[in-house]
């Protein structure tokens, strides 16, 4: 039975192989992925569904995050994108940083941006509330690598020890160099898995300065009252939502609706101190909130803002387009809204 099936599956290989090195090489041209990064009109995440709080009021209207559909170039997307409205090409060094990076790269970069947004929004939307949050830990990731560098690090690695001296940033690093010549092998330990994994990095020189060529974030772990936690689904990351994050978390935790029934859509990294800072690829996001009828846009004010009411001039987009630069002046906005 199977010497059969053999000589059948041979017969037809012999016969049809000028057909099958066609389709084969067909295939893998239309796959071949392209130096390009193609953008256009997302939708809207409901926050509601990504933000648990204890204890947590209910609310009539939500709060959406807007995210960009991100498709990689292959020659029929390529194609398309010469014709279809709203498809733009982004060559790849724009969105990764430099040549060495992969996309892996760029993924687990923008899964700390949200690791990073959510925890600033929690700091934020609690103390303007008025409840209790602490700090537990901090850690120290590393989300940039220079071209140059000669390390075993990776996107991503949690800095604990840099030359056995616990770190506090990027200044304990630079005091440790102070001491160190050009081409040191210096060990850094870091964490995985609740254990310190030993790696290394050798010691550079530029503009005079000694570097490691590393780049780093901070992103502090909470204890709060009462508990809030997230459910972003693994396909989500960046820290354009941190607003939006923020401001659902504060709904829950105040008896009053600040949503006023309204549907809520927006984007807008948030720092420590509230302000909120402007973010790329703004034009697809309010796209993306046109398209799920939202009714109201919040974003950044600046460049963001003006782009987007010249985009609601142009297109006649129906939604309420407000711009803010703090966390605070977004809750005020929309407490004002019905006034």
């Amino acid at each position: 039975m199977i010497n059969k099936l053999y000589e059948k599956m041979k017969n037809f290989i012999q016969t049809n192989y000028l057909f099958l090195l066609f389709c084969l090489i067909f295939y893998v041209t239309l796959s071949y992925p392209l130096p390009f990064y193609i953008y256009t009109g997302g939708g809207t995440i409901n926050t509601e569904d990504k933000v648990q709080v204890a204890k947590s009021y209910s609310t009539e209207g939500k709060f959406h995050m807007c995210y960009v559909e991100q498709l990689y170039a292959t020659l029929p997307t390529y194609l398309l994108a010469h014709v279809i409205p709203n498809w733009d090409m982004i060559p790849k060094e724009e969105v990764t940083l430099n040549q060495k990076e992969n996309k892996k790269d760029v993924y687990q970069r923008d899964k700390i941006y949200l690791e990073e947004a959510n925890q600033n929004a929690i700091m934020v939307a609690y103390l303007e509330a008025g409840k209790e949050v602490k700090i537990k830990d901090t850690h120290y990731y590393l989300i940039y690598l220079d071209e140059d560098s000669d390390t075993n690090l990776k996107i991503g690695d949690d800095l604990v020890l840099v030359d056995g001296k616990k770190i506090t940033g990027i200044e304990t690093i630079r005091e440790i160099l102070k001491d160190k010549n050009v081409g040191d092998k210096i060990s850094i330990s870091v964490r995985e898995k609740e254990k310190l994994k030993e790696k290394y990095a050798v010691v550079k020189e530029t503009d005079g300065e000694k570097l490691l060529g590393v780049a780093l974030t901070t992103i502090y772990d909470y204890e709060t009252d009462p508990s809030v936690s997230f459910s972003f689904a693994d396909s989500e990351s960046g820290p354009s939502g941190g607003l939006m994050v923020g401001l659902t978390i504060y709904n829950k935790l105040m008896e009053k609706d600040i949503t006023q029934g309204y549907q809520i859509a927006g984007t807008g990294t948030i720092d420590l101190d509230g302000n909120v800072g402007s973010i790329g690829g703004v034009k697809y996001k309010l796209m993306g909130a046109v398209k799920k009828k939202m009714d109201v846009f919040l974003v950044p004010n600046g460049e963001n803002y003006e782009e987007c009411i010249a985009l609601q001039k142009k297109y006649h987009y129906n939604i309420k387009i407000i711009g803010v630069n703090t966390f605070q002046e977004a809750i005020t906005s929309l407490q004002e809204m019905n006034k």
